[in-house]
């Protein structure tokens, strides 16, 4: 029955898809929050597998144009046409090459015939065929760039438009990027340290102007004849509607007023098109980024894509990469990056831990602003002690207990793990009471926990599946559960080889307890090491109590540790439900 409703969830879940995938193809708008809302029963698994949906139709679609250091946000109607012929004149402007190419523009060497300057002038490809959005995105863009004046972000000097095409020009640097320095060999640690500094700190600016960058990556940063970084490309830069910057944080603020409304601006909080395409360079986009419409964007998205910088100066490679953008998505949202010293061991320990600080997948845990990564920064470069050293045990502690990304599978288990509280205290009780009974034979003590352990782990997880697919880290801590069961058995089978008592090793079931507890902790959420505690402790108490009480104590405690937070999750799924 259970694989019944699991296969028909599953196969309801696929029909979707294929239908939404078939609009995406046609060029039709798919409002996947929309969608989510029609079919609640299927909200959670639709939100989590669409993007991944989306990345593979991008990648399954024939190769454009090569681009240089721009890369394609979406299919765009630009895109799939060939570019026309390079004009000779446009405007003030008279072309001499071309730079570069992207998704949505393409950039020519210029020269400003008024001023007699060489220019960076950048069009949309091909305007006749541009879509609204895609127009608007360009003039945003555009207006983003020109409202910032930082020497560390290339400054834009003039919009306009020739002949129904819209252009922007802006100073021309005539140099390597960023993921060209670094390409030959990785940077030293204060390299790395310096160049980041400074493009930090133009990150922040923007940041304190309302504008959220979203596709940071070595290729959009450029580097003068001097050696001084420039932060280019705001092509896929967002204003930020509810906050504003100021020295202590982000608080609620009106949006800027002088950007162009974007017919795509319900998607800024995801970083999705209209198509539900996800925006940004897999390698180097954050976690929520990667996750479409299940994250929301904010500047700790803009950290992490600097750390993700950070991280390609100092090893030679961004954090994640696969021969398919699909594959890089599913590491950004499932694992975590290699240390950056296994890569490279001239890695400075300081800067590593500022690297991996930024690479967090939670953004709680990443530094809050650009300014704060600039101070470690700076602090690195003049000797000084970074923040992360000189963190005090609370804050230590703090961290330690802080769920993980992988948390949100915990509201798929809050009503089981609150039955198993109730099979444990039964179980533990029968225990003791044919231990207070005199009952020496293994046989009763084997049927009652080798065969209810058998049974009750096939029917738990026989009620996890009704609830949707299994990802992969609840198979891994299944996997370790498993484990556990089949050792719980087996201990009594080892009383019996060494002639002990029955029961007599009863109190390391507490210590296989606290081993699970633990597992979960470091996988799920740092509060789980406090059940583990507790079932180490009773391990000695077991030990020296008589074994009738130890058990019943043991019971108490693990149904405990699962019964409460199994309470707190069914009551956290509740209200998400009730929310959607």
């Amino acid at each position: 029955m259970a694989n019944a409703v699991g296969a028909d969830h599953d196969e309801r879940l696929a029909q979707l898809i294929v239908g939404l995938t078939e609009d995406v193809r046609a060029g039709r708008s798919v409002d996947i929050e929309a969608v989510a809302r029609a079919h609640p029963d299927l909200a959670e698994d639709l939100r989590y597998v669409w993007p991944a949906v989306i990345i593979a139709e991008e990648v399954a679609r024939p190769p454009s144009t090569p681009t240089t250091a721009f890369a394609p946000a979406d299919d765009s109607a630009a895109n799939r046409q060939p570019a026309p012929p390079m004009p000779r004149r446009i405007g003030d402007y008279e072309l001499i090459s071309e730079i570069g190419r992207g998704g949505m523009g393409v950039v020519y060497k210029a020269r400003q015939r008024s001023l007699g300057r060489l220019v960076a002038l950048k069009m949309i490809l091909n305007a006749h065929l541009a879509t609204e959005t895609e127009v608007v995105r360009f003039r945003t863009e555009a207006k983003a760039a020109a409202r910032l004046d930082h020497p560390h972000i290339v400054p834009v000097y003039e919009t306009g438009e020739h002949e129904g095409t819209p252009y922007f020009s802006m100073k021309y640097i005539d140099g390597p990027t960023l993921a060209d320095l670094a390409a030959p060999r990785p940077l030293t640690s204060t390299q790395a340290a310096r160049y980041l500094l400074k493009v930090a700190e133009a990150v922040q600016h923007a940041h304190d102007s309302g504008i959220l960058h979203r596709d940071l990556k070595p290729s959009n940063v450029i580097l003068d004849r001097d050696g001084e970084p420039h932060v280019t490309d705001f092509g896929l830069a967002k204003r930020v509607p509810n906050f504003a910057a100021s020295q202590d944080g982000w608080q609620s603020a009106p949006p800027p007023s002088d950007l162009p409304q974007d017919p795509a601006a319900a998607g800024w909080r995801s970083g999705l098109t209209m198509s539900g395409a996800i925006m940004g360079t897999p390698s180097y986009m954050p976690p929520e980024q990667a996750a479409g419409g299940r994250g929301t964007l904010s500047p700790a998205s803009d950290v992490y894509s600097l750390g993700a910088i950070l991280y390609y100066l100092l090893t030679g490679r961004p954090p994640f990469q696969a021969a398919a953008a699909v594959d890089i998505l599913l590491q950004v949202l499932e694992e975590d990056p290699l240390p950056p010293r296994l890569l490279n061991v001239n890695v400075d320990r300081d800067l590593e831990l500022i690297c991996l600080k930024c690479l967090q997948k939670p953004q709680d845990l990443r530094y809050s602003t650009a300014r704060e990564l600039a101070n470690d920064l700076r602090a690195y470069l003049n000797g000084e002690t970074i923040s992360l050293r000189s963190g005090t045990f609370v804050a230590f502690a703090s961290r330690l207990l802080r769920p993980t990304h992988h948390a949100p599978v915990l509201s798929n288990w809050g009503t089981l793990w609150m039955a198993h509280s109730v099979k444990v205290l039964i179980q533990c009780g029968l225990t003791a009471w044919l231990a207070w009974a005199g009952v020496t034979g293994r046989i009763p003590y084997l049927v009652l926990w080798g065969g209810a352990l058998l049974i009750w782990s096939w029917i738990f997880w026989s009620l996890r599946k009704r609830s949707g697919p299994i990802t992969f880290v609840e198979r891994q801590v299944a996997h370790v559960w498993g484990s556990a069961v089949i050792a719980s058995i087996l201990l009594f089978f080892v009383e019996m080889l060494l002639g002990l008592p029955v029961l007599t090793l009863s109190p390391v079931l507490a210590l296989l307890a606290g081993m699970i507890f633990t597992v979960k902790a470091g996988t799920l959420s740092g509060s789980l090491y406090f059940p583990a505690l507790a079932c180490f402790a009773t391990a000695l108490l077991m030990a020296a109590l008589p074994r009738p009480v130890g058990i019943l104590i043991f019971g108490c405690v693990v149904a405990a540790s699962f019964g409460i937070p199994g309470l707190i999750y069914f009551r956290q799924k509740r209200l998400e439900a009730r929310r959607s």
